[in-house]
Order: C-alpha cells, then structure tokens, then sequence
C-alpha cells in the first residue's frame, strides 16, 4: 500500500493565499523608515527609465546576466543609481556566479536592511539608506572575510571608475 499525504492542491493553494495576504497586510518597515531623499513616486518615474524605476522604487529583480555590471572588472565605486550615494567599492565585488553583480560588503553607513517574506520564505532585502530604492537582497553564503553575498541589481547601481 502507497502512503498518499494529506496534501492537495487546494491546501496548498490555500495556505499560498494566506501567505500572500499575510505579506500584503504586514506593516512595511520600508514605509515608516525616513530616507534623507524621498520623492513621490510621480516624481520618480520623471527622474528614472522605466526599467530603473521598476527596480529600484517597485522592488523588482532584474533577469539574471542582464547587467554589464556583472562583469565589470574596473577599479572605482558602485552608486545608488536613484542618488548617486556610494554604496560598494570594487575592491569587495567578486564572481558569485549568479548573475547579478555581488558583494561581500557595502561601503560604511551605505545601505540599510530589512526582512521581507513570510515563514521560511523570510529574506533580506537591502536598499539605499539615502533613498530608500531597493538594490537586492543578502545571504549568508559569500566569500571570507565577511560570508555574506550581496546580491545587487545592476539596474539599481552606477558605476563610477577610479
């Protein structure tokens, strides 16, 4: 006899809706953060392509290889590409082979964090300090000396050389 689970279609789309109405009805802690830049989001949408604008102020993810910064291999800082704040050096970009441009740190008082999801979904998304504008998100499988893997947008950054 084959021991079928008790686990049918309609539980699991059950406890999906539940779990995305729980994500819809939890208080934002984006939302009562106070960023140094805020703009309305009409405001934005004048100042970013649409693409940007998508990332950055709508949390969106990129594809995966889309962004020239993956490979970028220069000297020099990444930036918010909403403010234009410093957020990574190159000296901590490395090959994650995800691609997405990674991290193993952010420059000092760059950017802030938040947890995001439900249950064992849970993730940590990162965004500028300044503005607020989602980068990406942080894991906890990087390179020494730090373990983490910030997992950033390309659309979301700008590189300056140097």
């Amino acid at each position: 006899m084959i021991h079928q689970p008790n686990f049918t279609r309609r539980t699991f789309l059950g406890a999906s809706a539940c779990a995305i109405a729980a994500s819809a009805f939890a208080p934002s802690m984006l939302a009562a953060e106070r960023f140094e830049i805020t703009r309305s989001p009409a405001e934005w949408k004048k100042r970013l392509p649409p693409a940007r604008y998508a990332v950055l102020r709508e949390g969106n993810t990129e594809r995966a290889g889309s962004s020239p910064l993956d490979r970028e291999k220069r000297r020099g800082t990444f930036v918010c590409a909403g403010c234009a704040l410093p957020l990574f050096s190159s000296a901590t970009k490395f090959d994650s082979g995800t691609g997405w441009p990674s991290f193993y740190a952010p420059l000092r008082n760059a950017v802030g964090t938040r947890q995001e999801g439900v249950a064992m979904f849970r993730r940590s998304e990162v965004h500028c300090r300044r503005c607020g504008g989602h980068l990406g998100h942080v894991f906890d499988d990087g390179p020494k000396p730090t373990g983490k893997r910030y997992c950033m947008n390309g659309l979301a950054l700008l590189f300056r050389p140097g």
